[in-house]
């Protein structure tokens, strides 16, 4: 079963970043090249001259670059939602494939995605200082590594209150005790801000909402194929149940 889930995660994921490949390529690189026509002309002023050329063309790494890095990170996805859902599978109540594959890609969205993108949102370029990247990075993956962590714990809790409160009550437990404590790393956690007074407001938002966007295609795909996929390749077909049942 294990190796049926592992191939179905990993198309997938592939699928998944195939289509949020497109969609960042519709909807977020013309925010992208508007913030490096900024930063390209920041830098000009300042050196006196233009800009070098970059070693990889725009044109490559908004393409090629930009499809093999959502390909990529598809891949990985895929392959640990196939093996978190071989955990949780049954496990958390009688809910059809579907609907597992549905809940563990909206809960993976939030904690994985959302909660750390609301914290650390993503930068578009000519925003950051390069001094402080490597600070930034570990920022964020300390609050997603709390953000996993602490929904596991809630996932734990749930299940565990469930036979005394009802399955129900026991989630918007597990649900609430997440988001508190969250909130709670949120505010202690330092914040990042290295947005520049001269840089345009709707740009940084416009780049943000499709970051996010991107982000939503991803889980939303993912979900969807995979749980498609495994339900045809675990639920039994009639002549199946009909030899077994022989």
């Amino acid at each position: 079963m294990m190796r049926t889930l592992l191939v179905r995660g990993l198309i997938a994921g592939l699928l998944a970043g195939l289509a949020a490949a497109v969609f960042a390529f519709v909807v977020g690189e013309p925010h992208v090249d508007a913030a490096i026509a900024l930063e390209e002309a920041h830098a000009a002023e300042e050196a006196g001259h233009h800009a070098e050329e970059p070693l990889v063309s725009r044109g490559i790494q908004s393409t090629v670059g930009l499809l093999a890095a959502h390909l990529g990170i598809g891949l990985a996805l895929g392959g640990l939602f196939a093996v978190v859902f071989a955990v949780i599978y049954g496990r958390l109540g009688g809910f059809s494939v579907r609907t597992y594959a549905s809940l563990l890609a909206g809960g993976a969205f939030v904690a994985v995605t959302l909660v750390p993108f609301l914290k650390y949102p993503a930068n578009p370029p000519a925003v950051g200082q390069t001094g402080t990247v490597g600070s930034r990075t570990e920022l964020y993956f300390v609050f997603l590594a709390l953000s996993v962590i602490t929904a596991g714990l809630a996932v734990t809790a749930a299940r565990s209150f469930a036979d005394r409160f009802g399955s129900w009550v026991a989630s918007g437990i597990g649900i609430l005790g997440y988001a508190v404590v969250m909130t709670v790393c949120a505010v202690l956690m330092p914040t990042v801000n290295e947005v520049p007074d001269d840089f345009p407001a709707t740009l940084l938002w416009d780049f943000r909402l499709a970051s996010l966007g991107g982000l939503v295609v991803l889980w939303l795909v993912l979900g969807a194929a995979f749980g498609t996929l495994v339900h045809r390749a675990l639920t039994p077909t009639p002549a199946k149940a009909t030899a077994a049942t022989a």
